[in-house]
């Protein structure tokens, strides 16, 4: 039985030497571009269906509205936040600090039990060059040796029609890829805005969208597996946080050593072989370029090809599957079956907590925020035996719903409230409004040149929506 085919050349391996290099350069520094074998089986058919769903996701989120507010907006240039449809403010950026670090304690949690499940099926990094721009490679040019042969070919009128198609398609991809990325910056209504108008009347948006497109067709045109072995940080992370309880590729040594080529209607238990034939069908797949039988390297982005093409060839020869598979460093070593341990059932409780918690403080937010400050070198004056103090309020409607409010000092008692305007102040949703009330007090009620108080903002309901604290001026008084 043969496992040669149009798709497979032996690659060079030094075995002794890999961790003193990059698989992707040479000994004089110059790169050596990977050429992966396109990879079937089921873990890939499982990983088309994911990143359809995400790619779906991210295509389809900006048109998406939850009470005519965007799902998702991080408007830096305008100040306007939206996450799942809820307006978030600059208010509200310490939730989104504590988000930050809840996120960072969910990473470092779930790669030392799972490892880099994340880059291998969720990063965009990998969808969009695994599921995008390689497939469109896979149709333009063809598999890893039509691609090597059409590189090492002279230029002629076919490798110029292929390369220019795929870069032409590329470049187009890029500039699709950008358009709905702004969209979640600027909302798609102002890209299209841009897209019909022309850059005439947005040169700085414009050229923005420009240097991130080149940027996007720079990473996936060229510098490809190259961001996730040299510029992703998350690689060196993993190299600290995993051990040998992690869940990660690994390839079974145990079983698999010593290596040698398949000869049918061999016994090669008797003679001291192991199950692994030399075949490369591994290597040749990795989109990293790197042998999963030297070990664990920060270079594997956990993407599951090399199990699929060992699993193809142990089923061929009549050996089992799962040379290489998703397991535990110590499962390996001891030749265990894959159990969820105590640790991994514990730590995922745990992260299932810290998402609640990031949801609770997503939405646990109030939906009034109410500020009440006097204007700067204001002082408060006496006229028929009250005194009284002016202040700006600023009252911030963060639901979608509108709200009719009223001002009320809840401390001291006896206040009294002059609008300048209707008493009932009415806020749309997502609304920001400033105004000017004067609060007066009974002389014979202030006992203090700097009195504490505390204002209230009340719904049409009687409900507190929100409340200040502030200090009301007064005369100063000598102490008895």
């Amino acid at each position: 039985m043969s496992l040669q085919s149009d798709n497979f050349q032996t690659p060079e391996i030094d075995h002794d030497n890999f961790r003193n290099s990059v698989g992707t350069m040479d000994e004089t520094g110059k790169r050596k571009w990977v050429y992966p074998r396109k990879p079937k089986g089921k873990y890939t058919n499982y990983r088309n269906y994911t990143s359809s769903v995400l790619l779906t996701l991210f295509f389809g989120l900006p048109f998406v509205k939850i009470n005519n507010n965007p799902f998702f907006l991080f408007n830096v240039i305008d100040r306007k936040f939206f996450i799942f449809g809820q307006p978030f403010y600059l208010q509200d950026f310490f939730i989104l600090a504590l988000g930050a670090v809840t996120s960072v304690i969910f990473v470092m949690l779930f790669t030392v039990v799972f490892g880099r499940i994340f880059c291998g099926w969720l990063c965009p990094q990998t969808i969009f060059m695994e599921n995008v721009f390689r497939k469109v490679e896979y149709w333009i040019e063809g598999d890893r040796n039509k691609q090597m042969k059409l590189d090492r070919q002279e230029w002629n009128g076919e490798k110029i029609r292929k390369k220019l198609t795929k870069w032409s398609v590329f470049a187009l991809l890029s500039v699709v890829i950008t358009n709905f990325m702004f969209m979640y910056i600027i909302g798609y209504e102002d890209v299209f805005k841009i897209i019909m108008e022309g850059p005439a009347d947005h040169s700085l948006k414009f050229l923005a969208m420009i240097g991130f497109a080149i940027t996007f067709y720079f990473v996936f045109a060229w510098l490809r597996e190259q961001v996730c072995t040299l510029v992703c940080p998350y690689g060196r992370l993993q190299g600290v946080l995993i051990d040998k309880q992690t869940i990660n590729v690994y390839y079974d040594f145990k079983r698999g050593e010593g290596r040698s080529k398949w000869r049918n209607n061999e016994d090669r238990k008797a003679v001291g072989k192991g199950d692994c034939i030399d075949c490369h069908q591994c290597v040749v797949v990795c989109p990293t370029g790197i042998d999963i039988r030297n070990g664990q390297q920060l270079e594997c982005v956990n993407c599951t090809a090399c199990i699929d093409a060992c699993d193809e060839v142990m089923e061929k020869v009549g050996l089992p599957k799962g040379l290489i598979r998703y397991a535990t460093e110590a499962e390996i070593e001891n030749q265990e079956k894959f159990t969820f341990t105590s640790r991994m059932k514990v730590t995922t409780v745990f992260l299932t907590l810290l998402i609640g918690f990031l949801g609770f403080l997503m939405y646990d937010r109030g939906t009034m925020e109410a500020k009440f400050i006097k204007p700067a070198g204001s002082t408060f004056f006496i006229r028929n035996g009250k005194i009284t103090n002016t202040f700006i309020y600023t009252l911030l409607n963060k639901s979608n719903e509108k709200k009719t409010l009223t001002i009320k000092v809840i401390n001291p008692k006896n206040a009294e409230i002059d609008y300048f305007g209707s008493e009932k102040i009415i806020l749309k949703g997502d609304q920001m409004l400033k105004g000017n009330i004067n609060i007066n007090f009974p002389e014979k009620d202030i006992k203090f040149s700097k009195q504490n108080m505390t204002i209230g903002v009340y719904d049409e309901k009687g409900d507190l929506m929100d409340s200040f604290q502030t200090v009301f001026e007064g005369p100063f008084q000598l102490p008895l």
